[in-house]
């Protein structure tokens, strides 16, 4: 047989075994693939329960030295170990052969938590006087766990219905965002400032409700004026925060994401990050994009959905971020990202899970 029709010798074979599995696929990541969590070149067989192997293409070009982790699908579901404790990233530097390796727990939804990686949460005020609607509100700050032994500034994000945010008594539940902020901490994805606004409660939706709309009239101009003028000067002044437009950002859900994305296209000087859920756009169906004067057209905007919200949700999100491209909000598609789960539901529940992939994709996520 020529040496031209000898046989490809097959690469690297990875056999993982763990003590935990259920339904989700399992996918191996690392430095071969940009750290990417559902690439479905690097998913691997299931052998059995509990067993599963990988093995690398014989063409494959790999790094000097192979760093990787598992995951059942995202970073949320990463493998962790017997006591709930992150993982170091796995490596090799053979290229042929048998990688045996084992996980003995994975996460869910981020959690278990570290207490000690909790946010410093601190109320700034019961009532924070808001000049262009007469009124207070209570109004927090969740500061990174080690903010008072560094110098450190971070990234601020701007998040309306406090109440829901982290509120253990929450009647609808919350989006544990300490909890999630803790898990982030500690895989060292990166440390930001949120600044959480409790909601005007029976006055919720005329506050966040913006000019005339199928709701009728609305306060959002002036609560977004708030948010602008008063209260991010503030933020900026007693907290040690990067003010620049590419470090600030601002979001909610619902109602709550249809304020922020009024504020951001009135004001893309001032947040350079959207995250939107699940937004309110049937009040506006008419909404109007008008590309930035002053061409600050790099914003990043998350946008996520739920299929089981309701009959327009997913069809309004698609032609909101096609609207945003059409008119220049938004030049680079690298800079919107749609997340939809067809499972989803309008809740705090679903929320909550996407709240860490938005903050890291909207902050942290390396430039390509």
């Amino acid at each position: 047989m020529s040496s031209a029709e000898k046989p490809m010798q097959a690469g690297l074979q990875i056999i993982l075994t763990t003590d935990e599995d259920d339904l989700r696929p399992v996918y191996i990541s690392g430095n071969f693939n940009n750290w990417r969590t559902q690439d479905p070149d690097f998913v691997m067989e299931q052998l059995g329960i509990y067993y599963y192997k990988f093995i690398f293409p014989p063409n494959f070009v790999y790094p000097s030295k192979l760093f990787y982790k598992f995951t059942k699908g995202d970073w949320s579901e990463v493998e962790i170990d017997n006591n709930g404790n992150r993982t170091e990233n796995r490596s090799t530097k053979i290229h042929l052969g048998i990688q045996k390796e084992h996980v003995p727990r994975w996460r869910k939804n981020w959690l278990p938590f570290k207490q000690s990686f909790l946010p410093q949460v601190h109320l700034i005020s019961d009532e924070f006087e808001i000049p262009q609607l007469n009124k207070t509100r209570k109004i927090w700050a969740l500061l990174p766990h080690d903010y008072d032994k560094t110098d450190e500034r971070y990234p601020v994000m701007y998040l309306q219905d406090a109440q829901n945010l982290f509120n253990e008594k929450a009647k609808y539940g919350n989006w544990e965002i300490d909890k999630k902020l803790a898990v982030m901490s500690e895989y060292k994805i990166g440390k930001i400032i949120i600044i959480a606004i409790e909601h005007a409660e029976e006055d919720r939706v005329k506050e966040y409700n913006v000019g005339k709309t199928v709701l009728g009239k609305g306060e959002g101009k002036k609560y977004i004026r708030f948010v602008t003028d008063t209260l991010k000067p503030f933020v900026d002044s007693n907290f040690r925060t990067k003010k620049e437009r590419e470090f600030t950002g601002i979001g909610g859900s619902s109602m709550g994401g249809l304020v922020s994305i009024f504020s951001g296209l009135r004001n893309p000087e001032v947040y350079g990050k959207l995250m939107i859920f699940s937004p309110s756009l049937w009040v506006v169906p008419e909404l109007k994009i008008s590309s930035p004067k002053n061409k600050a057209t790099d914003t990043k905007v998350y946008l996520y959905a739920g299929g089981n919200e309701s009959e327009t949700m997913l069809e309004q999100v698609q032609k909101f971020k096609v609207n945003m491209m059409e008119n220049a909000f938004v030049k680079d598609t690298s800079r919107i990202n749609l997340s939809i789960n067809m499972q989803g539901k309008h809740s705090e529940t679903y929320w909550s899970d996407e709240f860490p992939k938005a903050i890291e994709w909207l902050f942290f996520q390396p430039k390509s």
